[in-house]
Parts: structure tokens; C-alpha cells; sequence
């Protein structure tokens, strides 16, 4: 079956103006054009366009996205290339992960700082409480942020 740019944009998730930014960029070499160079989305074109969406939301750049397009275009002589590629962007989104693990931990902790103060009435609360009566999961990020009024 084919697919239009919107059709196929909507299969994946994104404005058409995401795939035609995408086709001028170089990053889809995969897709065919009718005689009168209308894009004609396949099937198959999808799992290309899921592996560039992937890239694109792990924080690679267009660059680099078109030269693991163009890895895999060339064949299996770039296998290493590509396995290297993905390595990198894999433990960066790691890096990203455990970054967002301790902002969400701020967050909670801020929640339970908020909520506290809500039922007393009064951000003043917190200077009454002991280290006892704060959640032992907050303790730590109690005093990271050291921002009692923020």
C-alpha cells in the first residue's frame, strides 16, 4: 500500500512538514516518487522512519542521523560504524535517564514539601520539623536543594 506525506505522518506521529524537513535533509533516500515527484510511502518505509524518529528524540543530530542513513544504505561494510553510532547515542540516553531519575526526585520531594505546607498553611512549617519527620526518600534531596522557599 502507499502512503501520502500526511498519511504517513500521521502513522508516525508528526506534522507532514517533520518528513518533508526529513526528505530535504538527505534522511530519506529509502523513499520512492511517483513521475511527477509525489512522495509514495510504503509499508516498509515506516521502520526507517520509526529508527529516525528514535535518533531524533534521543538528541542526535540531523547530521548524524543522515550519516547512519547513509551507513545503512552503503550495506554491511558499515555495520561497525553503525554499532558505534548507536553505542554512543545508547549510553548517552543512560546519561539522560539518570539525569531525569534525580530531577524527578526533586520534583517528588518538592510535591511532599508543598503538600505539607498546604495542610499547615504556611511554608514556615518546614522550619519546625525534624530531619525524623521528613520522608527518609527526601532527606537526601532535602539537602541538594537547599531552597526552602522555592
Amino acid at each position: 500500500m502507499l502512503y501520502t506525506v500526511g498519511e504517513m505522518a500521521k502513522r508516525l506521529g508528526v506534522a507532514p512538514s517533520t518528513l518533508r524537513y526529513y526528505d530535504k535533509e538527505g534522511l530519506m533516500p529509502f523513499v520512492e516518487r511517483s513521475g511527477g515527484g509525489i512522495r509514495m510511502f510504503k509499508d516498509s518505509d515506516m521502520e526507517w522512519l520509526s529508527i529516525i524518529e528514535c535518533l531524533k528524540k534521543t538528541g542526535m543530530h540531523i547530521k548524524e542521523i543522515k550519516k547512519f542513513v547513509d551507513w545503512c544504505m552503503e550495506g554491511d561494510s558499515t555495520i561497525e560504524q553503525r554499532l558505534e553510532l548507536i553505542d554512543r547515542q545508547r549510553d548517552e540516553v543512560i546519561k539522560q535517564l539518570a539525569q531525569m531519575k534525580e530531577t524527578l526526585k526533586t520534583l517528588n520531594y518538592k510535591h511532599w514539601y508543598y503538600e505539607t505546607a498546604k495542610a499547615a498553611g504556611t511554608c514556615a512549617i518546614h522550619k519546625t520539623l525534624s530531619d525524623d519527620d521528613i520522608p527518609a526518600e527526601f532527606r537526601r534531596v532535602k539537602e541538594a536543594s537547599k531552597t526552602p522557599q522555592a
